[in-house]
Order: structure tokens, then sequence, then C-alpha cells
């Protein structure tokens, strides 16, 4: 299983627009980087929604339920997810920059790419946060 990091602004599609839909397929990714994260994803492998913008948080997980696919309507790879469980509690970027336990993940080197591989050991400090 691998762990991966989904971006999305929320007042496009957020958390709670994930949980009343139970399923989505996530699409609107352009970048080379972020193109080749996708092509390494599996059925099985979970995923941290985080909110750009003005929020800069983790906010849940969410499991990957389809290998990478094209789909007529997107340029790139689409995959399809569900929800699992809302983070007891968000973590921000500005609370994982101060860590500096984070400082060679792609979240906090490239801030610009939208699918960002998560460690196993940075999966876990994320989930027992505090």
């Amino acid at each position: 299983m691998s762990y991966w990091l989904l971006k999305t602004e929320p007042e496009d599609y957020s958390w709670d627009d994930l949980i009343k839909e139970k399923e989505t397929v996530w699409e609107g990714v352009k970048a080379p980087k972020a193109l080749s994260n996708i092509q390494k994803m599996e059925p099985g492998d979970l995923a941290f929604i985080y909110h750009t913008g003005k929020e800069r948080a983790i906010v849940g997980i969410a499991e990957i339920i389809s290998y990478p696919y094209r789909d007529a309507q997107e340029s790139g790879l689409v995959f399809k997810v569900v929800p699992v469980k809302p983070l007891s509690q968000r973590v921000t970027l500005s609370e994982i920059k101060a860590s500096q336990q984070f400082n060679d993940w792609d979240l906090v080197k490239l801030q610009r790419l939208s699918v960002v591989p998560v460690t196993p050991e940075q999966w876990h400090s994320i989930i027992n946060w505090r």
C-alpha cells in the first residue's frame, strides 16, 4: 500500500463534497510530476485530502478505489476515491513546517504539486499528530 496527499481548492471541491457524494473521480491534474505520481496509484492506497487556499490543512483521509485511467473528458489521468474519515484534528501547513520533521516532504518543498507522495513515517506522524 502507498500513501498520497491530494490537494483541492475547497471552494471548488471540498472534503464535505466528497462526504456528500460518497465517491468521486479525481480529475483536473495537469502537471507532469503529479501525473507521474498518479500513475503509481493502486486501489487500496490511502490519501490525505488537503485543502489549499486560505485553509492550507490536511482535513481527511480517502481511499483510492481504481487504477488511474484516461477519461474522454480529461487530457490527463483520473482515478476514483471514496472518503474514509475526517482527521480528528486538522493539521495545517504552518504546523507541518514548524515541526521541522517534514522539511524533505514534497508538500513543503514543492508547494504547487497537487498529488504528493507520503512516506509511511510521514503518514503515521500526521495520523498521530499532537
